[in-house]
């Protein structure tokens, strides 16, 4: 087997009937597998894909088990030479999986690859990134990056970069991550201690740690929707997101710069709702409201950020 697709999925049924369409639609004669895994959904997306796409492997799990074991789970019994990650909400187009096969073996030393990613309206979306240091998370949280100029700003997400180039990167966003099943084997799984979020950039650093090459190449694009499933979790995927940040840096930086990144984003939240609740004395609309709650509950809870994040599972 050349390559096995991993595609996860929670609660995505009609975007995961597009995503498995485009992908055996433009197989060709790719010697693959797909093999989804349904982390308890309750939309009726298994049962779609045992009626519409019979060739594809089931996974049926009884519990929202996050996205790092579930992939796990998919990983362990995938036999192909090639490892794709691909999100559930998104669709490839044209020959992205042949050419990206082609990539890696012309490329023995890249044990990742990223493809061009683009938005629901064909706009470039800005996946691969730098690893979030404290300094790049400063960069992000106080909206420097937004700055024209100088470019140093927006070193963490690369947004000058129009992605129609060639290069190393510190991270491959995992809704399009192929891995070279060798050097998955030497490095690991995922951690599955990272729940939702920054599990792919653990990944990735561990990759790099022991010497394999990270490249973004773009020999084809898909589209990816974007972050379907954890807008169900409302402020809780916001607590997730720093949640992973912080236990990211925990692992590879210590626990000092872990706190300095905990503090950096409870700051962020905190002049948020700040912010919101100060116009919300001026305005009741429903979005000012909504936004003040918002992040009222993430400095609420923003605890949970250092230890972990209750979600439904």
């Amino acid at each position: 087997m050349k390559l096995s697709i991993v595609i996860i999925n929670w609660n995505t049924k009609s975007m995961l009937h597009d995503c498995l369409e485009s992908v055996f639609g433009n197989l060709n004669e790719l010697n693959a597998e797909v093999i989804v895994v349904d982390n308890a959904s309750d939309d009726g997306s298994p049962d779609m894909v045992e009626h519409d796409f019979p060739d594809a492997v089931l996974v049926r799990n009884t519990k929202n088990r996050g996205f790092a074991a579930a992939n796990n789970q998919a990983l362990e019994i995938a036999t192909g030479e090639y490892l794709l990650l691909l999100n559930s909400d998104t669709i490839v187009l044209g020959d992205v999986l042949q050419r990206s096969v082609h990539f890696m073996d012309r490329n023995p030393k890249a044990g990742m690859m990223g493809c061009r990613v683009l938005n629901t309206d064909r706009t470039m979306q800005p996946t691969c990134s730098m690893f979030p240091s404290l300094l790049n998370l400063v960069l992000l949280s106080s909206g420097l990056w937004k700055l024209p100029w100088p470019p140093f700003f927006d070193r963490y997400q690369m947004r000058h970069w129009d992605r129609r180039s060639e290069r190393e990167v510190d991270v491959i966003s995992g809704c399009y991550l192929m891995v070279r099943k060798s050097a998955m084997d030497q490095v690991g799984l995922l951690d599955e201690s990272f729940f939702f979020f920054g599990e792919e950039t653990d990944w990735c650093t561990r990759f790099k740690k022991a010497g394999w090459n990270l490249r973004f190449t773009p020999v084809g694009e898909i589209i990816h929707h974007g972050s379907v499933s954890a807008r169900k979790l409302n402020h809780r995927r916001d607590l997730l997101l720093s949640n992973g940040l912080v236990r990211l840096h925990r692992k590879h930086n210590g626990h000092l710069m872990a706190a300095l990144v905990w503090t950096v984003l409870f700051l962020f939240n905190l002049s948020r709702a700040c912010y919101w609740s100060a116009r919300s004395t001026l305005s009741r609309s429903e979005t000012v409201l909504e936004r003040r709650r918002h992040f009222v509950n993430i400095v609420r809870y923003f605890g949970q950020a250092w230890t972990s994040v209750e979600v439904a599972r």
